[in-house]
């Protein structure tokens, strides 16, 4: 980094102190942070004035994602609670000031339970530099503006950090059905998830990373009594962080929301504006890739795939097939690709889990993803759904014989693993949800040699019902039997010259209970070569 980057370079608090100032000061003419022409995309800047207090139904739940090529795009997102006139960003940079305006498309759902419009607004902003800073503020006529940051994906191998986490729910409370708002005693409301599920933010927060995986089962609006008001209160506990940088979620069976369209997902692919390239309308958002730096990341919707139901309906088969052949074709390409070194899958719904307690591993799952995960030599699979940390062996192929397809281990290292040879899955479903499945992980002998039990799911029989077969769990690795909150950290180094080793350095943390510290529970490494050494890749 160059000694002026890092004098230009926006934290935080001094850009939310220069937004504050602005705003408080109601100026009636563009918002400038200094002099000179922005350094993005020229464009006329649509700030006409900022209102303080006003009946406009303000910005909410601001959040960020990657466009297609997150070197060069940003997608900035919020909800209202009416139509509003002229939504956009303005946006720049700390020398330049906001230069440059994009207007915002506005995707409305009728929800399902009680018939409520909810309004989101998506301005994609383009032709950006990689690795680089911008400031940006959403609004729109008549509402006061809402304001962050951003940093652009670096062009190239390049060092980075991202994190992951799922199942977190909405640290906040509804109203039951029926209830009084008059009363104070506490009868009338209904929890929605557990303090953790704000605690993690400020996690993600102390890490900083690049961007953030959300592994699905997002806000459980879904078993709520007020569906909008859940998913309000997720958007607004998240943005504290995903104003700051791009949170990518999957969708997990939570999102599955009776009346809401076909699927039941038109919530989750309204409040979302992802990378999708599905031409299909109602398929749109449901899985997505992008790329940073040497590292692919596959965003899948398992629910088409997998056996279990857990939804509000059951969905299975939904793509026809589109999904799995969408997924073989980006495998291969990656894996192609002398520009990728890492290929990392995001999903909700596991192939690994010994918590009895809990779902346990699809066979659909195993079955489908399997093959092409071994084929490819997918080398991280980050997924929710079970409530616990959980991760496994390097597995490669299965246990001969096995009517559960038992995940082989291809090494027992758990320190440092050889990528090449095995892909490495990790549950990590403790993002605050309550109903935690840490507390019943198997610790039976199952066959003589110290290898304790998994159930996997190989039939389906409804809703939260199943058909299980025992297996020996010898793919098991490292379990979190005493704490059932927490998030994991991923450090990709890309290595110094073609050919040359390149590593992810590894750290979970959980989340302490009640104070919300973090503690870290493990380390390891993942490590491979890189694929521009002429041989020695898939």
């Amino acid at each position: 980094m160059s000694e002026e980057s890092k004098q230009t370079r926006i934290s935080r608090r001094n850009a939310l102190g220069l937004f504050g100032a602005t705003v408080s000061g109601a100026a009636a003419g563009p918002l400038l942070l200094g002099a000179g022409a922005a350094e993005a995309v020229p464009a006329k800047s649509e700030v006409t004035g900022l209102t303080t207090g006003s009946a406009t139904t303000p910005v909410q739940g601001l959040h960020l994602t990657f466009g297609a090529d997150p070197r060069s795009q940003m997608v900035v997102s919020w909800v209202t609670d009416a139509a509003v006139k002229n939504p956009r960003v303005v946006y720049g940079t700390l020398s330049g000031g906001f230069g440059s305006t994009a207007h915002a498309t506005t995707k409305t759902y009728v929800d399902g339970t009680s018939g409520r419009t909810v309004w989101v607004h998506h301005a994609q902003i383009s032709k950006l530099k990689a690795d680089s800073d911008y400031l940006y503020a959403a609004q729109h006529d008549g509402a006061t503006p809402d304001a962050g940051t951003f940093h652009t994906a670096p062009s190239g191998r390049a060092p980075f950090t991202f994190t992951s986490f799922g199942d977190q729910g909405a640290p906040s409370v509804t109203w039951k059905t029926g209830a009084n708002p008059a009363d104070a005693s506490g009868r009338d409301f209904e929890p929605n998830a557990t303090p953790a599920s704000a605690d993690i933010v400020t996690g993600i927060e102390k890490v900083g990373p690049l961007f953030h995986l959300l592994n699905g089962d997002l806000c459980y609006a879904n078993t709520g009594p007020d569906r909008i008001r859940v998913w309000h209160d997720f958007l607004a506990n998240n943005s504290r962080s995903a104003r700051f940088r791009p949170w990518m979620p999957c969708a997990g069976n939570h999102e599955i929301e009776l009346g809401n369209g076909k699927l039941g997902l038109d919530a989750y692919q309204t409040y979302f504006e992802l990378p999708s390239t599905e031409t299909q309308p109602e398929l749109d958002n449901l899985w997505y890739s992008f790329t940073v730096g040497s590292v692919k990341v596959i965003s899948l919707q398992n629910d088409d795939i997998a056996l279990q139901e857990g939804g509000d309906i059951y969905i299975n088969g939904y793509s026809g097939g589109r999904q799995l052949a969408w997924l073989e074709k980006e495998l291969k390409s990656a894996r192609a690709s002398k520009d990728i070194d890492w290929i990392v899958i995001c999903m909700h719904q596991v192939m690994i889990s010994s918590a009895t307690a809990a779902n346990g591993p699809d066979l659909a799952l195993r079955a489908a993803y399997g093959p092409l995960f071994d084929k490819y030599g997918v080398d991280l699979v980050v997924c929710g759904h079970e409530h616990d940390y959980e991760r496994s062996l390097a597995v490669r192929g299965v246990v001969p014989g096995s009517v559960t397809l038992t995940p082989n281990p291809s090494q027992t290292a758990l320190d440092v693993i050889e990528s090449e040879h095995g892909t490495t899955h990790m549950i990590l479903g403790g993002g605050g949800v309550s109903g935690i499945t840490n507390n019943s992980f198997t610790t039976d002998d199952a066959d003589g040699h110290g290898h304790h039990s998994a159930y996997v799911q190989t039939k389906h029989v409804g809703k939260f019902n199943s058909v299980k077969e025992q297996e020996t769990a010898i793919w098991i690795g490292v379990r979190d039997a005493e704490h059932p909150y927490g998030f994991a950290e991923f450090t990709v180094d890309p290595g110094r010259h073609p050919g040359d080793m390149t590593r992810i350095y590894v750290t979970y943390y959980n989340i302490i209970t009640p104070t919300g510290e973090l503690s870290v529970f493990e380390k390891f490494t993942l490590q491979r070569r890189r694929s521009d050494g002429g041989n020695g890749h898939h």
